[in-house]
């Protein structure tokens, strides 16, 4: 594993996304939804709604780092409102 920088962020956002899936997963088996149709021009389960988000985050994160020079904190502060709306209403 040398070849990837591993610093406690990075360790820290995977841990995130490994514990947010298994969540997702045991929320599924408790509760298993129905895809719906939001905003979202197709319809979608909360998992589809889940990797849109995460997809959604990796972009916002690449454009303002495009736009702007660093302060990613407000690129994470977009993605999570980004976020919650999809899982909500998407």
């Amino acid at each position: 594993m040398s070849w990837m920088a591993w610093t406690p962020q990075t360790a820290i956002f995977f841990a995130c996304i490994g514990i947010a899936l298994g969540a997702m997963t045991a929320w599924e088996l408790l509760s298993p939804t129905r895809a719906r149709k939001g905003f979202l021009p197709i319809a979608t389960t909360r998992g589809d709604r889940f990797f849109i988000s995460l997809l959604s985050a990796a972009f916002i994160h690449m454009a303002w780092l495009a736009a702007a020079d660093g302060m990613l904190y407000v690129a994470a502060a977009i993605s999570v409102a980004w976020a919650a709306a999809v899982m909500r209403r998407g």
